[in-house]
């Protein structure tokens, strides 16, 4: 038996969870370089504000002028989803994160539904996040009881319950299946099958032959057949990229490479967080599609010794920019791609003196770095903030990742 614990909104309740002051209150989230709307409180989303809504244009309608925008702040939203993964922990023995606000766990062996209340209690009051858990003897079907349990007065939904699942699927639209797209959606629909219930009903081998084995797996799935069990290692990464829109357009080589650098520091660290190293490296930056300029896209990839070092990833890195540089152009986007991740032991099979004071050198600056938050210790020629990075005109601070932005309390 499955359950799936979904956080509500989670980035809007993330930033509540340290600011009160917007409960209640119509909030959005916005993308990088606060273009869209990524996340919406059931407040703004009553005003008719979209996923995906383009925020400098909405702001000007007067629906809008009470909505609270906020920059986006994945340190924070991050580290929230490990706070919400550790309180699972403590009450469930398998626990497998999906996503940043998603996790599966194993309720095979508990008394369900009243147990699954509390513990969505402990979370909420520990973490400040609210939830909603669904329940199913597979994932798509708590996957479904989710959905279903958004609207319901307990936030916890049952459907191993043949009869509130029967009742369910007949009210429930084909897309809100896991893993039926917008295609398979209207094939579905041109054959007159609206809800989950009329899907479910269909013969297992015309759904393979209008939607290929994965359809097949799904709707056996919503039949109470297990297709996917509870994952509790994570497959390895095969790359890891740091791609970024520019707050402003980026028109010297200095900025170019400052930028590169910053993009290949933060992807080293990302591919040493999973005890990885890179043998191959993507480099790109272009200038604005949609802009009246000169269209440029310079890229180039190439294969390299197996490292996570960030010196080294940022040498190779800016050559590379280098090589690729054209003067005279405003460029709108870059980005730095590790690819073909081998593990770290595998990599190094016969480490060197160098490779040996590299591991220290990058252990440290790690240490430090998740002591004292991300960019305490950087290489030298990365800054924190340039007047290119990425556009964050109302982003909140970093109160659980770094030390100088911890709430202060005074009584």
């Amino acid at each position: 038996m499955f359950g799936l614990v979904d956080g509500n909104n989670f980035y809007v309740s993330c930033e509540r969870a340290f600011d009160p002051t917007l409960i209640g209150k119509p909030v959005i989230v916005l993308s990088n370089n606060d273009g869209c709307a990524i996340a919406r409180s059931a407040e703004a989303k009553a005003l008719g504000i979209k996923m995906g809504e383009v925020w400098h244009l909405s702001k000007r309608k007067q629906e809008c002028q009470g909505v609270i925008a906020k920059s986006s702040n994945y340190a924070l939203y991050g580290d929230m989803s490990r706070r919400v993964f550790e309180v699972l922990s403590e009450d469930f023995a398998r626990v497998e994160p999906y996503s940043i606000d998603e996790m599966f766990v194993d309720l095979t062996a508990f008394a369900r539904v009243d147990y699954c209340r509390r513990v969505r209690d402990r979370i909420r009051q520990i973490t400040k996040i609210p939830t909603c858990v669904g329940i199913g003897p597979t994932k798509t079907l708590a996957k479904l009881a989710n959905k279903h349990a958004k609207g319901g007065p307990t936030g916890v939904s049952d459907f191993s319950d043949d009869d509130t699942r029967r009742e369910a699927f007949s009210e429930m639209p084909i897309s809100e299946i896991w893993g039926v797209g917008g295609r398979s959606a209207d094939k579905l629909n041109g054959l007159g099958i609206f809800t989950v219930q009329q899907f479910a009903a269909m013969p297992s081998a015309s759904v393979r032959k209008l939607m290929t084995v994965t359809g097949q797996r799904t709707h056996a799935e919503l039949n109470g057949v297990s297709c996917m069990p509870l994952t509790m290692a994570p497959s390895q990464r095969q790359t890891v990229s740091v791609t970024r829109m520019f707050g402003r357009p980026v028109e010297t080589w200095d900025d170019m490479r400052e930028a590169l650098a910053s993009y290949a520091m933060r992807a080293a660290e990302k591919v040493r967080s999973h005890g990885l190293a890179a043998t191959a490296v993507q480099v790109f930056f272009h200038t604005n599609p949609h802009g009246s300029d000169p269209w440029y896209n310079g890229q180039r990839s190439f294969e390299i010794e197996p490292t996570s070092d960030s010196f080294a990833l940022i040498r190779q890195v800016t050559a590379a920019g280098r090589s690729m540089w054209k003067p005279g152009l405003k460029y709108s986007k870059a980005g730095v791609i590790l690819l073909d991740l081998r593990s770290e032991m595998t990599a190094n099979l016969l480490p060197t003196t160098d490779t040996e004071r590299s591991e220290k050198l990058m252990t440290a600056m790690d240490t430090l770095n998740a002591r004292f938050g991300r960019g305490t210790i950087k290489p030298g020629g990365v800054r924190k903030t340039t007047a290119w990075s990425t556009r964050a005109a109302n982003k909140s601070p970093a109160y659980t990742t770094r030390l100088a932005e911890l709430l202060e309390v005074r009584a």
